[in-house]
């Protein structure tokens, strides 16, 4: 399970990995790491966030507390739980949803990080209000997203006629003191669970924040952390860093994303597809600071070798026996056209525990070498900031501030700031809306990558469409493709989009909403909120010197995305 991994690697690839190795072991790296000497990195707080290192020891001292849960839960009382989270609080549990599905006699747990109307009302309508259980996920306990998400559940249930004991119809996982709980133990909640000050939101999917979901949906909590226990071990010192799993893989990483081969492109297998999500957390926020890090790409169509630039290196992570030969054949290939590909084997479904846990420290060591601190967001807060702003001001005066589109194509209207638009029409008044897309394209360069920003429900038909885009794209420039779901990538990706290389064309993607849902004791409901948080970001994006515009669908969202896909095909 530990070791089970495959290069290929060029000669001069391998060297500059070897020199890597041989300098992580002469300074005894792995050693300092282990006993959280910050110095290994900035010499900032990193060694007060290295709890992470021997969580799994502390959860597996107390793991009654997670089959405890489950036969609570188990008892037929709910048939669905809805874990309301962002970020590190909310994706090791879609991992484990994606993975595992429902267990017999359990809840199907669903995660909302979204305040997209539409994703909204798609995940009550699928729940039985009066047999589901909520999960507010916060480290913080502050954060807007699943507070006002909390809000909105509790109104409904408190408008279900029949209805008592609301209060214990919700757990909380929270860090201590934090104001979710004080929250939870005011109104009589079910329970808090606790996370760790010393683990920052997504190096804990081996904390509370991921066994607290696994435990409620039934899976076997204690096994998931043996696993993980094992793959902690094999990651401590005492081998070479070759032979260290967590170690070898940061090192590789590292080592040729400062050769120029920054874009991590993931290539999973469909059983472990969900761990794409919570891998783009961990790397783009762990290291996409200080115009450096580690850019991932996930579910991207795979494409033949030569549409790839130089600026890859290829993770597979594959289930043993599953489409071994469709992707060995592709890794062949690979390789053999000069791309550095990285496989590593899953024996099993439940070793993903174990991958947590190898990524975790993969990701710290790559922040090493690096030279970043990889366990602060600094670049996460400004679009907070923003979205409070217009928020605040939509709560005094009832309406976001005014704007103006700098151009239309196909019905579809185009936003952008005055720098901006002036770039992209070349000085001159009246540039269509067809010559502003096409001059945001064409600004795609050798070595960039396109993100392309939904705040749109994320879907299997919206999902279908930006793949479509991403394909022809990837194809026509060479370039790297991602898609960020709004709000939910501003805690994630959204670091590396405004403090890592400046490499990103964006394109955000907003459309008009025609009935919002309303949050109790505020003006603003969550379409409000959702265009303030696009808003917010966008305006953070530009003063970061990216080059982004906004296009808006408007109501049609289906044949506005149509008609973009089909009119970005066009250009290219």
């Amino acid at each position: 399970m530990t070791d089970a991994k495959t290069l290929r690697l060029t000669r001069e690839m391998q060297q500059v990995i070897d020199e890597r190795l041989s300098r992580w072991e002469s300074d005894r790296c792995s050693e300092r790491l282990w006993a959280r000497d910050a110095s290994l990195w900035t010499n900032a707080d990193e060694g007060e966030w290295l709890g992470w290192l021997d969580v799994v020891d502390r959860q597996l001292d107390e793991v009654e507390r997670f089959s405890g849960l489950s036969r609570e839960i188990g008892t037929g009382r709910y048939t669905d739980a809805v874990l309301l989270g962002m970020g590190g609080s909310s994706l090791c549990a879609e991992v484990l949803r994606e993975t595992f599905g429902r267990q017999e006699g359990f809840p199907v747990l669903h995660v909302l990080d979204s305040t997209d109307p539409s994703q909204i009302r798609s995940v009550e309508s699928a729940c039985d209000l009066r047999r589901t259980l909520f999960l507010v996920s916060s480290k913080s306990g502050t954060t807007l997203e699943p507070n006002v998400l909390m809000d909105a559940f509790r109104g409904r249930l408190e408008r279900l006629s029949g209805l008592d004991g609301i209060g214990e119809r919700f757990l909380a996982v929270t860090d201590p003191g934090s104001p979710l709980e004080e929250l939870a133990k005011r109104d009589g909640f079910r329970a808090v669970y606790h996370g760790e000050p010393q683990i920052g939101g997504r190096y804990s999917a081996l904390s509370d924040f991921g066994m607290i979901p696994a435990a409620v949906m039934g899976l076997d909590a204690a096994d998931l952390l043996r696993r993980a226990r094992t793959m902690a071990a094999a990651c401590r010192p005492g081998s070479s860093a070759r032979e260290n799993p967590g170690v070898h893989l940061g090192l590789i990483l590292g080592a040729l994303a400062r050769a120029g081969r920054d874009k991590i492109t993931l290539i999973l297998s469909p059983a472990l597809a969900s761990l794409g999500a919570w891998l783009e957390q961990l790397l783009a926020e762990s290291t996409g600071k200080r115009s450096t890090g580690l850019i991932p790409i996930d579910g991207e169509p795979l494409g033949e070798a030569g549409r790839y630039g130089p600026d890859r290196q290829f993770v597979q992570i594959a289930l043993r026996g599953e489409d071994e030969v469709v992707f060995g054949a592709l890794l062949d290939r690979l390789g053999a056209a000069g791309h550095p590909v990285v496989r590593i084997d899953v024996e099993d479904v439940r070793d993903i525990g174990a991958e947590f846990f190898r990524w975790e420290m993969a990701t710290a060591v790559a922040g090493a070498v690096l030279g970043i601190n990889p366990f602060d967001q600094p670049d996460v807060e400004s679009s907070k900031v923003r979205t409070r702003k217009l928020t605040d001001l939509y709560e005094e005066s009832g309406e976001l501030p005014g704007e103006s589109p700098i151009a239309e194509v196909d019905g579809l209207r185009i936003y952008a700031d005055p720098g901006t638009a002036a770039r992209l029409s070349g000085g001159r008044s009246g540039a269509s809306g067809e010559e502003i897309l096409a001059a945001h394209l064409a600004s795609l360069q050798d070595g960039d990558y396109l993100a392309l920003l939904a705040y749109l429900e994320r879907n299997e038909a919206h999902e279908a469409v930006l793949r479509e885009i991403r394909a022809a794209v990837r194809d026509a420039r060479g370039v790297a493709t991602s898609v960020g779901f709004g709000p939910r990538f501003l805690h994630s990706t959204g670091q590396a989009y405004k403090g890592g290389p400046d490499t990103g064309v964006f394109l955000q993607i907003t459309r008009e909403e025609t009935e919002d849902l309303p949050i109790p004791g505020r003006k603003a409901g969550f379409a409000v909120v959702q265009a303030a948080q696009a808003r917010g970001d966008l305006e953070v994006l530009v003063d970061r010197g990216r080059r982004v515009i906004r296009i808006d669908l408007g109501t049609d969202v289906e044949g506005g995305l149509a008609r973009l896909a089909e009119r970005i095909r066009d250009l290219l």
